[in-house]
């Protein structure tokens, strides 16, 4: 009958304490979400869980975004960041459990004889004494106070590993961007470099026209102009490359430095827009994840802070031996031990807990305030990658056909130069008009494809598991109460 009282007794108080966590449980803010995005494709695709980068049909960028994914220094400690908040983790819901530890002491002490009450005789002077103990202790989380620090735990680990996709997401995008406008700047620099040779010729043929008397040196140094300001372009870009290389080259965990390059802005492929909502962004993209973690975690520890105002009961027990002779410690009359439990809770405190939790409300509204504004963020990052993407789009189109118009206008004029017909101030415009044209081709050329990899970079999506997948990967932690670290989902179709 004893032995059934205890039990009813045990499971009445662990179903308290399963059942009794103070402070608010946490429920997702309601979201201002629309039904779709007000700038739409209606060619776009399903993309999610691909390597998107590979639609570019580019080699040399997959290698290198691979490169990336494997040694940026970002990525790696995102990585190592992680594993200190799973560490974190770890330590925080320890106290759930009994803590066992163990002590021992070896003590020789002599008493002084030369007091008002000597030692008593037959007892020795100096004496020996051994000590072992083993001990636990183990605080019962009656209200919960070390749940809510742990659910805050596991939340700032969620989210720092959101941090470490959002990492990979970043890098990805940036790597892709910077290799286009790479490409975009070789292109332009092809541009300079042609248009600085025909221009060379031009001046060197009115030279020694000048020279025989056929043309003015007004007309001669007209054609120098064109020649120096072709040639004035030409450093320009090439400090542009060298210093976009350093940036790629850092992205790829190295030292600055030549990067290779793969096909050209003109025959790179282009990847299809990405289809979906705006309400799938509150499950897929890693900024908005990581921003509701840290509500998460926020509002847990109100809870944690509600909790020091009730009492925190704690259990101690010590078992081991105590002798004068050591080879005595383990026998039975050294036998010690002692059960202790312990109640302790505030009655006055001067406001530090009612700050701890006027704290933790505070901090909880503004990760709510940061929530909401990260959601409306993401929004607006989406609506101008499409509209971006869209009017792009239209600009190549018209900026190609401005380079086709200037360059019959610029061979007219120099038709008709040639026949005397018009001076050469004409043709000086025309190709004034030409080369700035043809320059700002190249580079609405890579702005086009760059804002495809804009808007994988704003929708976010399965496309971070597959990169994740590549990228450096927290360490698991080691023992059975280390917490199992967030992983990618399974295999994904390529």
């Amino acid at each position: 009958m004893r032995r059934l009282i205890v039990c009813v007794i045990a499971a009445l108080v662990a179903g308290l304490i399963a059942g009794c966590m103070v402070g608010p449980d946490y429920t997702r803010p309601l979201v201002d979400t629309p039904d779709a995005y007000r700038f739409a494709f209606s060619d776009a695709q399903d993309t999610a869980n691909t390597r998107w980068w590979r639609q570019f049909r580019d080699p040399v960028l997959d290698d290198l975004i691979l490169i990336a994914l494997a040694n940026n220094w970002s990525a790696k400690i995102a990585a190592a960041n992680v594993e200190a908040a799973a560490a974190v983790l770890t330590q925080a819901r320890a106290p759930l459990f009994p803590q066992v530890n163990y002590s021992g002491e070896g003590v020789r002490e002599r008493v002084s004889e030369a007091t008002a009450t000597p030692v008593p005789s037959g007892i020795a002077n100096p004496q020996n004494n051994f000590t072992v103990l083993a001990g636990a202790s183990w605080e019962i989380d009656l209200w919960g106070r070390i749940r809510r620090q742990t659910e805050a735990a596991r939340a700032d680990l969620l989210a720092t590993e959101e941090a470490r996709r959002g990492v990979i997401l970043s890098l990805v995008g940036t790597l892709a961007s910077s290799y286009i406008q790479l490409l975009g700047l070789d292109e332009q620099l092809a541009t300079a470099k042609r248009t600085q040779a025909a221009y060379a010729e031009s001046l060197r043929l009115f030279e020694l026209q000048f020279k025989y008397g056929q043309v003015s040196e007004m007309e001669v140094a007209q054609a120098r102009s064109q020649y120096e300001t072709a040639s004035a372009q030409i450093p320009v870009i090439e400090q542009q490359i060298a210093q976009l290389e350093n940036g790629i080259s850092i992205l790829l965990g190295r030292n600055p430095g030549p990067i290779q390059r793969g096909l050209t802005v003109a025959t790179m492929g282009r990847p299809a827009v990405p289809s979906g909502v705006p309400s799938q962004l509150l499950e897929r993209r890693p900024d908005i994840l990581q921003a509701e973690q840290q509500l998460i975690a926020a509002n847990a520890q109100i809870g944690a802070a509600k909790a020091l105002y009730f009492p925190s009961i704690s259990l101690t027990a010590a078992l081991g031996g105590s002798s004068s002779e050591l080879s005595d410690l383990f026998s039975g009359p050294a036998n010690t031990w002692n059960f202790a439990g312990s109640v302790i809770g505030p009655l006055f405190t001067a406001g530090s807990v009612s700050g701890q939790v006027a704290q933790a409300q505070a901090q909880q509204r503004a990760a709510t305030e940061n929530y909401q504004q990260v959601i409306q963020s993401a929004f607006a990052d989406v609506s101008n990658a499409l509209i971006a993407r869209q009017k792009l789009g239209e600009q190549v189109g018209a900026q190609t056909r401005l380079v086709q118009a200037l360059r019959d206008y610029s061979r007219l004029a120099r038709i008709q130069f040639d026949g005397g017909y018009v001076p050469y101030s004409t043709v000086l415009q025309a190709e004034q008009q030409l080369f700035p044209a043809e320059l700002n081709l190249a580079a609405t050329r890579a702005a086009d494809l760059s804002a495809l990899v804009s808007i994988y970079q704003a929708m976010g999506g399965g496309w971070v598991d597959e990169a994740a997948r590549t990228a450096p990967a927290p360490v698991r932690g080691k023992g059975p109460f280390a917490p199992v670290l967030p992983q990618a989902p399974g295999s994904v179709g390529q």
